[in-house]
């Protein structure tokens, strides 16, 4: 059953098509563009995805979303007035057309892990859509959702903003029946100056819930209560919370074997699971996951016994061996709060622990204090060495005592020749920063070195 026909397509978008076709998906990247794909032709700052028309035919897509025909083309066509519209269309319409349970997930960390862990929980219950990457942003939230199949039972959609608006603008294209958010922590404090101002941009997500639908809060989070009145202001009234405390409780989490058991209370349901990856972080979404699926009158133990399943991702916790060296790869970003989980991960490791520490990036005024701040965590968890790059880590290499000093450069590739001398075999390495401080860099000699 293909995703959409041309008729289907013209009717969302009020296009118009050169001719007949159908579509099994939709890209926006010809380099991962797969066979039959409907090509959005996307217009960005850098880019107009209209010069690569040719090259998407080139990959066999089944036919082009434009605003024009390019020189040369031949293939089929849908012509709309604007391609971002005409996305968003389609999404309007995927929506509109689906049965499937949907669930919305935001928050300032955790949004991709969640939404992963969510994945495979409803994958044991059905046919389960859910974002792919990190695509939760203006275009990647309606490329999602205008990929949402016929048959889908589950929809899981990640969210994500660094302005106000944003999410209540994206929330309106995939109105959840439930929507989650996972913390509220110092992210994007550039933009929105206080936690408070973030927990209001957050909340946004509670607007788009269809009526009866449910707010999923962390529970234990200094601002649970500014949720909770954020969601009454949007006609909530199932608002549910998790965490150590709340109607769905995480009991206990403790290692096993590369992952860790996770023992829950799901309003009401007792729920002993092995997970398999650890962390504290891990264990409470894992405890608002299975609530959502509770939430969606899914069978909780089913899903729970899928998370045996669950790894880390690229980035984000994934590991690997690099010449008798453990690598945690945390480099995909960053805020005061995935530092702080980062950082207890690595203290529950063997060996040395080393942290390999890049800028937080759009941390505002405050940004010096978080910096600063995150000897506190480096010292509670027995980090014995920290090797530092970037202007904003500046401040915290001159806070930590002589004997954790590894070294410090201005950059990630400067560094990387300080840190390969440093290390010693039964090391566990910790590599963490923001996307724009360029941690692949470290990662990638790692992996160079363990090859």
């Amino acid at each position: 059953m293909s995703l959409w026909t041309h008729q289907e397509a013209e009717a969302a978008t009020l296009g118009q098509s050169t001719q007949g076709f159908s579509a099994d998906g939709l890209s926006i990247d010809t380099r991962t563009l797969k066979e039959g794909d409907l090509f959005v032709a996307l217009k960005g700052e850098h880019r107009d995805g209209h010069d690569f028309v040719r090259a998407a035919f080139d990959a066999r897509a089944g036919a082009a979303l434009v605003t024009h025909a390019p020189d040369g083309v031949t293939g089929p066509l849908l012509t709309v007035g604007h391609t971002q519209r005409g996305l968003e269309d389609l999404a309007r319409a995927a929506r509109a057309r689906s049965n499937a349970r949907i669930l919305g997930v935001t928050g300032s960390a955790g949004k991709t892990t969640t939404k992963e862990i969510l994945r495979l929980a409803f994958n044991a219950l059905g046919r389960t859509h859910a974002s792919a990457s990190s695509h939760n942003n203006h275009w990647g939230v309606p490329l999602s959702l205008a990929s949402l199949p016929r048959d889908a039972e589950y929809g899981i959609f990640e969210i994500g903003m660094n302005h106000f608006g944003e999410i209540r603008n994206l929330a309106s294209f995939v109105r959840p029946h439930v929507a989650m958010i996972t913390t509220i922590a110092p992210a994007h404090l550039e933009f929105f100056g206080n936690c408070e101002s973030i927990a209001d941009a957050k909340s946004e997500i509670f607007e788009g819930l269809l009526p009866g639908g449910a707010a999923l809060i962390p529970a234990d989070s200094p601002y649970a209560e500014r949720l909770k009145a954020r969601a009454r202001q949007a006609h909530v009234s199932n608002i549910v919370g998790f965490g150590i405390t709340g109607e769905a409780k995480l009991l206990s989490f403790a290692r096993d074997g590369g992952g860790m058991r996770v023992k829950a209370n799901i309003l009401g349901r007792a729920v002993d699971c092995l997970v398999g990856a650890p962390g504290a972080h891990i264990a409470q979404n894992v405890v608002g996951a299975l609530t959502a699926v509770a939430l969606l009158e899914g069978d909780v133990l089913n899903a729970a016994a899928a998370l045996k399943n669950f790894t880390a991702l690229k980035g984000r916790g994934a590991r690997f061996e690099a010449g008798g060296i453990a690598v945690i790869d945390e480099s995909y970003n960053a805020n005061p709060a995935s530092m702080a989980a980062a950082l207890a991960l690595l203290g529950g490791a063997s060996g040395r622990k080393i942290a390999v520490l890049g800028d937080m990036l759009e941390m505002g005024e405050g940004g010096v204090v978080h910096h600063a701040g995150l000897a506190q965590p480096i010292a509670a968890n027995n980090v014995g060495l920290v090797f530092a790059c970037g202007t904003r880590m500046k401040v915290l290499w001159e806070n930590l005592p002589d004997d954790v000093r590894g070294a410090y450069a201005e950059t990630s590739t400067a560094l990387v020749p300080r840190l390969l001398a440093a290390l010693k075999p039964g090391d566990t390495v910790l590599v963490k920063g923001s996307n724009g401080a360029r941690m692949s860099v470290v990662i990638d000699a790692l992996k160079e070195k363990g090859a």
